[in-house]
């Protein structure tokens, strides 16, 4: 795990690599998911680098508000009036294979539970 911001996330904030990016402002980017598991698949995820959820401080709190807010409006964009689900892994027992904090964002058809 890097605490440096040399991840995918980090090169697509740079624009090192492309990504198909719905939304941006000055905290957080959004872009759809390379593997969707959903009709509608998408990230949202801070531009300052935080390696994961646990790694967050107080000091993080408002980003940490500003990318929910943002997955709800992005979802809103997106047409998933009908609701999605938001996901946040942490760690290696998480699932998490990306040390850049990130929501998923998963909508456009009914979603079992549980996810597996």
């Amino acid at each position: 795990m890097s605490d440096s911001n040399d991840t995918i996330f980090g090169k697509i904030i740079r624009r090192e690599i492309p990504a198909d990016i719905v939304y941006e402002d000055d905290l957080c980017l959004a872009f759809r998911d390379v593997q969707p598991q959903a009709p509608t698949h998408f990230l949202v995820i801070p531009k300052k680098h935080i390696s994961m959820l646990a790694e967050a401080t107080s000091d993080d709190h408002a980003v940490l508000g500003h990318m929910l807010l943002k997955a709800k409006q992005v979802a809103a964009d997106l047409g998933l009036e009908k609701g999605y689900r938001v996901v946040i892994i942490n760690g290696e027992d998480g699932g998490q294979t990306v040390y850049h904090l990130h929501i998923h964002v998963l909508g456009g058809r009914a979603l079992a539970w549980p996810p597996g």
